[in-house]
């Protein structure tokens, strides 16, 4: 059956089209908009008008995409922008409204969860036990450890994301030292109090982890990350981005979405690889299985 799945994210608007066939996806069609609604907040924390009406054009777009190729049944799911905005349900009501796509918020451990979900229900081959999932995203970060294909025995979500720590830390293009310090000082003072479990093997999803397996490669260790870092903020990001063939939007959140990776794969003592899938494919695997009861897990913010 083909299903569509849209996710309003802290950075992107993103479009999922995929076939899915007895517990696996092929993926059809993929659009991805940089939206920014994270760095977009007032300072009372409500998602400003122009930005709603860029979002619901960008998800008519998408709608329409899905439709075109024949999709039966589209999801929507907004994610940390939207769950913290202090008008978030105001948000999700002029989207109904505008598109007719009924938008599901998803809370911080259904979203490691869907993560989890994603990546599993996407590794090549058999996942190590047990996996641990990076999802670093724009305004908030999971980290979950479980077993294949939807058990979760562990998980946290973390106030950091991409677009939140370039936001707050990264302010030159490129970065000047002293940034990049600072903004590693604000990632280990969260993720240093993270205890996860013993894991087989961890991969990192979402699209820092996709842009940046077209610098570093598909292992994020410790020293392919510190390399590119050191080449994506010896440059302005539009250059970094065209000699590294990413987006350019992308390019200038990199190095904060680098620094989350690498203090993630050090506390979770383990090489991180760039994986398939996340929550877009959680969504519609759920979707086929919709039978799977929930997986029980300790979490907490």
């Amino acid at each position: 059956m083909r299903r569509a799945c849209i996710d309003i994210g802290s950075n992107t608007t993103r479009l999922l089209v995929a076939e899915t066939d007895g517990g696996g996806l092929v993926a059809i069609h993929e659009e991805r908009v940089f939206t920014r609604i994270g760095a977009a907040l007032t300072e009372a924390g409500t998602i400003p008008d122009a930005k709603r009406r860029e979002v619901v054009e960008i998800v008519c777009a998408q709608l329409d995409a899905a439709r075109a190729l024949g999709v039966a049944e589209i999801r929507g799911v907004a994610t940390a922008a939207i769950r913290d905005a202090a008008d978030g349900a105001e948000f999700v009501r002029a989207v109904s409204e505008q598109t007719g796509l009924e938008l599901s918020v998803l809370s911080d451990q259904e979203e490691a969860r869907l993560a989890f979900r994603g990546a599993a229900g996407t590794f090549a081959g058999a996942p190590p036990e047990p996996l641990g999932v990076l999802d670093v995203g724009g305004g908030s970060s999971e980290v979950v450890v479980g077993h294949a294909p939807g058990t979760i025995i562990w998980w946290r979500s973390l106030p950091i994301g991409s677009g939140s720590i370039a936001h707050r830390h990264l302010c030159s293009d490129p970065p000047a030292e002293g940034e990049i310090r600072a903004a590693r000082a604000a990632v280990t003072a969260v993720v240093e109090a993270l205890d996860p479990p013993p894991v087989g093997g961890a991969v990192a999803v979402g699209g820092s982890a996709t842009s940046l397996g077209r610098v570093a490669g598909p292992t994020l260790d410790g020293p392919s990350l510190e390399r590119s870092l050191m080449l994506l903020t010896a440059e302005p990001s539009s250059a970094a981005a065209a000699r590294h063939g990413i987006d350019a939007e992308r390019a200038r959140l990199l190095p904060a979405g680098i620094l989350i990776l690498q203090a993630l794969g050090e506390r979770l003592g383990t090489t991180v690889t760039v994986g398939r899938g996340g929550i877009r494919e959680g969504v519609l695997l759920d979707a086929e299985d919709c039978g799977m009861s929930p997986a029980h897990a300790e979490g907490e913010r």
